[in-house]
């Protein structure tokens, strides 16, 4: 099993930018998609960008499509979320998480078997 560790979470105002990190311990990680979910209060959980073991192909959801960015790298074990032109809908709990498969198949938190403890994102207006 994969343990993960977000960090990178913060205070920021419309308009900025925060990178996110998931660090990962063990060297299976490099061979487990890996997700960003969110979750803001009252609100379930969704995801909101993916990407494949090999780091080639990436999804996002419409929300924040074409303003954040996910990448990983292997040697570290870690993977990123560049979180470009905040807005204040984007204040949650964001959270990294590896399928229970290995395999990005499915956008539902219940098919993600590990999960990191989360890091705080607020956006003021």
């Amino acid at each position: 099993q994969v343990q993960l560790v977000e960090s990178g979470g913060g205070l920021v105002q419309a308009g900025g930018s925060l990178r996110l990190s998931c660090a990962a311990s063990g060297s299976t990680f490099n061979n487990y998609a890996v997700g960003w979910f969110r979750q803001a209060p009252g609100k379930e959980r969704e995801l909101v960008a993916a990407i494949t073991w090999s780091g080639i192909t990436t999804y996002y959801g419409d929300s924040v499509k074409g303003r954040f960015i996910m990448s990983r790298d292997n040697a570290k074990t870690t993977a990123y979320l560049q979180m470009n032109s905040l807005k204040p809908e984007d204040t949650a709990i964001y959270y990294c998480a590896t399928p229970t498969s290995r395999y990005f198949s499915s956008r539902s938190p219940a098919d993600f078997g590990s999960w990191g403890q989360g890091t705080q994102v607020t956006v003021t207006s």
